[in-house]
């Protein structure tokens, strides 16, 4: 049977991480320093654990101000300090917890960046290799990200969007253009479906273009955006694709 991991940005101080625990996979847990705190992350990552849904460790830039969202230049050593710095906290709460994560997704801008920056992407998929190698890295399918990450010799999980539309180069159209994010249920849910099972998606110039897609990305930081992950889910399952990450753990 085909399957499919959905995964949602959590512990972020939204009030539907609990709720959304019911629909996803895997759960992206912000590390603290674009949101969140140790207590939310704590709550949070016993939401995951009560429902079985596997752990992914969320670091960003530090930039509370901004949400992460914001740019950066930062050396490949204050990028490894960031990521270590970050790995390292959420690795703590989870081992007092019992838990343990099994991969790492950038947020926000340091995701975008490394989407595209061969040299940011290496850095990061370096460090998570240096700190943890039984990691898995997420990133944008076909990014630079991931190819990094590949090359660092770390399992990695090519990740697609359900509401966001795609250049003809596989990159996500920015946010800061007015036709970044697909508002339409019906339209991202058939993005989703078709992704999944024929490898493609249409990009903004009408182009088809192939994606591996590992894993669904979803948005949970609203009533909406709760229901909409729920309709998602359900088209999948209807249509016979089984909700499971790519990888587990590695044991205790």
């Amino acid at each position: 049977m085909t399957t499919i991991d959905l995964n949602a940005d959590v512990a972020e101080g939204f009030e539907f991480d609990e709720a959304l625990m019911h629909i996803i996979s895997s759960a992206n847990i912000c590390a603290g320093l674009h949101a969140g705190g140790a207590v939310c992350m704590a709550q949070t990552l016993a939401f995951a654990r009560d429902n079985g849904v596997s752990i992914g460790i969320h670091p960003s830039y530090n930039d509370r101000t901004n949400f992460g969202r914001t740019n950066h230049n930062l050396s490949a050593d204050d990028v490894r300090s960031l990521l270590f710095y970050q790995l390292g906290a959420t690795v703590a709460v989870c081992q007092n917890m019992g838990l343990t994560p099994s991969y790492v997704k950038p947020h926000g801008a340091l995701y975008n960046q490394a989407s595209t920056d061969p040299t940011l992407a290496k850095t990061i998929a370096q460090a998570v290799y240096d700190f943890d190698p039984s990691f898995a890295l997420m990133g944008l399918s076909g990014s630079q990200l991931i190819h990094a990450g590949k090359q660092a010799g770390l399992k990695v999980i090519c990740e697609a969007f359900a509401d966001r539309r795609y250049n003809a180069d596989g990159t996500l159209v920015s946010r800061t253009l007015p036709n970044a994010l697909i508002e339409d249920d019906n339209e991202a849910i058939n993005q989703v479906v078709r992704m999944v099972q024929d490898g493609q998606v249409v990009a903004v110039d009408g182009l088809v273009i192939n994606v591996q897609v590992d894993s669904i990305c979803l948005h949970g930081d609203g009533k909406h955006a709760l229901d909409f992950a729920q309709k998602i889910k359900q088209t999948l399952l209807k249509k016979g694709i089984g909700i499971a990450p790519k990888y587990n753990p590695k044991p205790s």
